[in-house]
Formats: structure tokens, sequence, C-alpha cells
């Protein structure tokens, strides 16, 4: 392999060596703050790096061991490096998805909502099975992930969930689940087992850290209404009115959380999530258009969706943008979305 080519490694060499040399002066920490944002670079320079040594290595071992099966006549050891080769394809491919994932924002954590469409307790459950989904995909890939609310419907599912999934370009991965999914299933809820069709919407902001973006939320542009937590009754339901739900009258943004049973954490919670959609909208002003994620936000119904899942008369998931398809629906249900987002990937890059 060469020094990097389209990944520039030779570039981010000379960059660790020249910010490494800035760290080394002796006012270097006078500026706490920029100092911080240096380290952060050269540690993501060198993640980098690292990542394209153990793929060159990688390529160099395959290289030997196809020479010594050629030599051999060992087809055993030949298919066992072609399946090295399988390997470090893929592992080029997402060092590929990571460097279309340049954007200010790609490299946050993510904040995750999910709203069902109209249709009651089907789409209810299917909003609770697009969370598990996600859940499931955040922990095959080593994110962290905390539900900030879930509330609960009244005979299966949820009405609404957000999920704040923490880890290296989480944002910039899942963006590209931002818009409407469609279910089609023999219903579990129908006696007369008929075939239903469910929505729900997915949107997908980046987290805001107080430490290096300035969003200011004036307390007199907030109204904050407290109410006890709902449940499923029975010892769980929550006897104080710990669930908080802010509304920013400039904007008419409403947040609410109520999964803690604290008053504070929740209301700790929500002003993260106002946060995380206060700097998308300045986002969306400041660059005179409007981003991915609210070009989702079309009624939650037919012709709208970006992917479908369609579980009868036949196993399909299909994403309608890229036109990437798989019949293993168990799967992907399962948080294996991986084939889905980097053909959005890449189709957003061209």
């Amino acid at each position: 392999m060469n020094c990097g080519g389209i990944f520039d490694i030779t570039g981010k060499q000379d960059k660790v060596q020249a910010l490494e040399q800035e760290s080394s002066a002796p006012d270097f920490w006078n500026d706490n703050e920029k100092a911080q944002e240096v380290l952060k670079e050269i540690n993501e320079l060198k993640d980098w790096i690292t990542s394209w040594e153990d793929l060159n290595a990688q390529a160099e071992d395959i290289g030997v061991l196809i020479e010594l099966a050629d030599e051999a006549g060992d087809e055993v050891t030949r298919q066992e490096a072609e399946s090295q080769l399988d390997a470090l394809q893929n592992g080029v491919e997402n060092l590929e998805l990571r460097r279309m994932l340049g954007e200010e924002d790609d490299q946050r954590n993510a904040i995750l909502t999910i709203h069902p469409g109209a249709g009651g307790t089907e789409s209810q459950d299917w909003a609770e099975m697009l969370l598990r989904m996600y859940l499931r995909y955040a922990e095959s890939h080593g994110l962290e992930t905390s539900v900030m609310d879930v509330l609960a419907g009244e005979e299966a599912g949820i009405k609404s969930a957000s999920l704040e999934i923490r880890g290296s370009y989480a944002y910039g991965y899942l963006k590209a689940e931002a818009g409407v999914h469609r279910l089609v299933r023999i219903s579990p809820f129908d006696a007369n087992k008929r075939r239903h069709t469910s929505f729900a919407s997915v949107f997908v902001y980046p987290e805001i850290e107080d430490n290096n973006i300035e969003i200011t939320i004036d307390p007199g542009d907030i109204r904050v209404d407290t109410y006890r937590a709902s449940g499923a009754g029975g010892q769980h339901v929550n006897k104080t009115s710990s669930a908080v739900r802010i509304t920013h009258l400039p904007t008419n943004i409403v947040v609410q959380c109520q999964n803690e049973r604290s008053q504070h954490q929740n209301k700790a919670n929500a002003m993260k999530i106002l946060a995380a959609r206060l700097y998308q909208k300045k986002k969306e002003e400041e660059n005179a258009k409007i981003a991915e994620m609210e070009k989702s936000k079309k009624e939650i119904a037919w012709g709208s969706q970006i992917r479908s899942y369609v579980f009868h008369p036949y196993n399909m998931v299909k994403d309608h943008r890229t036109n990437v398809e798989t019949g293993n629906v168990t799967a992907v249900m399962d948080g294996r979305l991986d084939d889905f987002i980097k053909a959005y990937l890449l189709a957003s890059a061209k």
C-alpha cells in the first residue's frame, strides 16, 4: 500500500508533529480550552494514523500469505488469505466512510427521537421495535446509550422516545436514519390476522456540549411544566410530579422527559434535548438551508418513507433512497444497519 493516498496519512503525520511541538511550548496550558482542543485533535489524527497502519500491516500479511500459498500450491492457505481480504476490504470501506464524515458535527454524540405515526397501538408497537433496533445497533458498535425519555402506549409500544447515543462519530453515522420508517406485517393485535401498514418517524440531532458551543437559553424564554410520570400502573407509578415538559416560547419547540425519578435529572435531560434542537435550528438559519434531518419532517404516512420493512407476504427491508435491500429482516431488527448507513453516506458524498 502507499502512504495513505486519499486518506493523506503523510499530511496527518506532519500535522501531529506540528501540534505536538505546539503542545510542548511553556505557555501551552495558559489557555486551557485551546490546549484541550489541540490535544483532542492530536488524538483524532493519531487514531486515523493507527487505523491506517493496522490496515497496511494486514495487507502486507495477506500478500505474504498469498505468495506462500502460490509457492506451495496450498489451496487451504489461499482460501484463508481470501477470507482475510474480505475483512481488509471492510476495514478500508469503514475508513473511507470516516473520511466522508467531515462535517462539523459528525464526530458528536447523537440524540435520536422516535415518534409513531397515525394508527394507535400498531404504530406505537412499531416505534418500540425501532427503539430496540437502535439500542442493538449501538451495542454492536461499542456505543453507549441512555434512554432519556420514554412515554409508554396505553396497550403496547411507545408514544415517543428520546435516546442519547455516545461514541465516536455517533451522529455522523446515525444521521442516515432520520426519516419515516414503514412497516408491513400481519398485525399481532388484529384478531382477524389482517395485514397492517404502520409508520414511525426518526429524528437525529447532534448533542451539544456546553464547553465547546455556546447555545444560550434565556430562562425567560422557556416555560417549565411538571406532572406525574405515566407508567404501566401498580407500584411503579410515580406519585410525585417528577416529569418535566419545557416549551421554548420564541420557537414553540416542546421537549419532555419523564424517564428519571428525579425531577432535576429530567429537567437536565430536557434542557440537553432543547439545546440540541436549538443548535440545529441555528445551523439551518446560518446556512440558509434546511438540514438533512429537517428534510425528513414530512407527513408520517404513504409516500414519505425512507425505508420499508416488510414482514409479510415476504421478508424484505429496502431503503428507498439508495435501493439497498436485504431479505434478512431479523438481522436488521437486531441492529445490523451498516449496509444501509454506508450506502446512504456514500451516495450523500457524491
